[in-house]
């Protein structure tokens, strides 16, 4: 379920989808002696004022940038072992709500190697600004 795009109240939606990284997740013995394969999906709803009405030149400090978006989700994954897909999802969350613009986040982590038969296993969080 993605979040609706709303001109009339300035929201837009940006999203990363199928980041594929390489993170030291997990309680089991094996996930903790090596990284494992997750993918990563982060939907964010955006508060754009002018969205609706300023259709003029581009203005780069109106937007989420994603590649900072990618970025920031590298460095929360790449930050040392965490226990919990859950765990990771929160920091993600909460890395993205750290942007004033930013009012939901919504963070899937999965984790598609975790079973033979499974396509992936992991958890979906969704998070708005206080």
């Amino acid at each position: 379920m993605m979040y609706a795009p709303d001109a009339e109240r300035g929201r837009r939606v940006v999203f990363v989808r199928g980041l594929d990284l390489m993170a030291r997740l997990g309680i089991h013995p094996h996930e903790k002696a090596a990284p494992q394969r997750i993918r990563v999906d982060i939907e964010l709803l955006v508060q754009d004022e002018a969205a609706p009405t300023d259709i003029g030149p581009d203005d780069f400090r109106r937007v989420v940038d994603y590649q900072r978006l990618v970025e920031l989700a590298r460095s929360v994954v790449t930050a040392g072992h965490v226990l919990l897909v859950e765990t990771l999802a929160e920091r993600l969350a909460a890395a993205a709500l750290a942007d004033a613009r930013v009012e939901r986040a919504r963070v899937t982590v999965e984790k598609p190697d975790a079973f033979q038969d499974v396509s992936g296993v992991g958890v979906v969080v969704e998070r708005r600004r206080s």
